[in-house]
């Protein structure tokens, strides 16, 4: 049997909810052109994300850690791959389009500075006057006009719903909703899984490091409660000597959190009686959330998390390094343009000098940005 995009795009009506975006029904793209003759519009989205450029670099680029601190560090990648894996499983129990939720989820982490989180903290503090700077909204800058694979139009051109999916990316921290994309409209159920599926892994991973590397244990985790329910049966000797054990519980919990979420979500979908995009895009909430004795459990995570994992000693000490790096590195930039690459040079007038070092800096991986400290503050110094 031959599959090509329409039988792809039939058996899309035949397995997706209402409610689910199809790819036929796509807005299109910014620029027309022809579509794969055997993929579908959001399959071909996914496969031009992941042969870009600034998914390659993600390989290189530490979502907290890097790698000259810890071996091992957890990189972008893996951890868009982690993201995309969760929310194509929560995708796929709930009749929303899987192919669409994996693109949005591998785009996400495109537009992320060297360092992760810490270094977009910093970046994000330079850029306040001049526009600022999320890593959500530089992905959809990357994926609209910094990426360059095609002499027709800039960006990778991806459809509608994937970039609108990405825009409307919101959390606890960051929010961002261009007004192209209609603030007033909340994300499309794949946009929705999306976001909930990196929260998910966010929570789960930052647990499963800082237990990892030594920075939480287990008497300071005592009494939290999805902690006392995890552990529930575990002998408490073996949580501090057995690394299967300890996968075992790492494991338990993202099934925890995974099958509440979907079916918190599949009731809110079931109460909302909502029948189509349009109709869940709508709603005064999103559908896709955990139930409220989950939200609950989290959020006493997350408090815990931030006090003993994000403002540990080690992690302040780091934050404070990555701070001074890039820093430097900006302000170096700042002071002699000259000494940026040529192309970069060429951005100034049309975007203007902080935004194109910005821009610049944010392309960095993690030992390009060292190394390029070290060439500009400490020139003649041997690695």
């Amino acid at each position: 049997m031959l599959l090509t995009s329409k039988h792809l795009e039939s058996q899309e009506d035949q397995h997706l909810a209402s409610y689910a975006c199809r790819s036929k029904n796509s807005k299109g793209r910014s620029y027309p052109e022809e579509e794969a003759e055997f993929s579908t519009a959001f399959q071909k989205d996914r496969d031009r994300i992941l042969h870009s450029k600034a998914f390659e670099l993600l390989a290189s680029k530490s979502l907290i850690f890097h790698s000259f601190t810890c071996e091992n560090s957890r990189t972008l990648l893996a951890h868009s791959i982690e993201v995309a894996q969760i929310a194509r499983s929560a995708a796929r129990a709930l009749g929303a389009n899987q192919d669409l939720v994996e693109a949005i989820c591998l785009a996400q982490n495109l537009g992320y500075c060297p360092f992760g989180q810490l270094g977009e903290a910093t970046l994000s503090r330079i850029m306040r006057d001049f526009g600022g700077y999320e890593h959500i909204k530089q992905s959809l800058r990357i994926l609209t006009t910094l990426e360059h694979q095609h002499p027709d139009f800039p960006g990778l051109n991806l459809t509608w719903e994937v970039r609108e999916g990405i825009a409307k990316y919101q959390t606890e921290i960051i929010g961002t909703s261009p007004e192209e994309y209609n603030p007033k409209l909340r994300g499309h159920l794949e946009s929705q899984i999306s976001i909930s599926a990196k929260e998910l892994v966010n929570l789960v991973f930052d647990l499963s490091d800082g237990l990892h590397y030594g920075l939480i244990n287990i008497n300071q985790i005592d009494g939290i409660t999805l902690w006392e329910i995890l552990i529930e049966g575990f002998r408490t000797e073996s949580l501090i000597y057995d690394e299967i054990v300890f996968n075992q519980i790492i494991n338990r919990l993202i099934n925890l959190e995974m099958v509440d979420l979907i079916n918190s979500t599949y009731n809110r979908l079931r109460e909302s009686n909502v029948q189509s995009v349009e109709e869940l895009q709508s709603l005064p909430y999103s559908v896709v959330s955990f139930s409220e004795d989950m939200h609950r459990r989290n959020r006493q995570l997350k408090d815990f998390m931030y006090i003993y994992y994000f403002r540990h000693p080690n992690m302040v000490g780091m934050d404070v390094s990555i701070n001074k790096i890039i820093e430097d590195i900006f302000k170096s930039y700042l002071r002699e343009p000259g000494i940026l690459p040529m192309n970069v040079q060429s951005q100034i007038e049309v975007i203007g000098l902080e935004r194109a070092i910005c821009d610049y800096i944010a392309s960095m991986t993690d030992q390009f940005v060292i190394a390029e400290h070290r060439r500009l503050l400490y020139p003649g110094v041997v690695p």
